[in-house]
């Protein structure tokens, strides 16, 4: 049985400061996942939302004026 790779601290420590401009605070709280969603979203690897979904966000989350 093989160990796993180590977690790439480096690399995430530079996405996490020098792209998402995060304080040390913001990156230290951050999950894992959380993480790896914000590569995901810039990298566009992302799924775009459904209208039923963007349309949920707009009813929980309205502008206010």
């Amino acid at each position: 049985m093989t160990n796993p790779p180590p977690f790439p601290w480096a690399e995430a420590m530079a996405f996490g400061f020098g792209v998402l401009r995060l304080s040390s605070d913001e990156f230290w709280r951050l999950t894992p996942s959380e993480l790896a969603a914000a590569v995901r979203a810039l990298s566009g690897e992302s799924m775009p939302l459904s209208r039923d979904a963007l349309n949920e966000l707009i009813a929980r989350f309205p502008d206010r004026k």
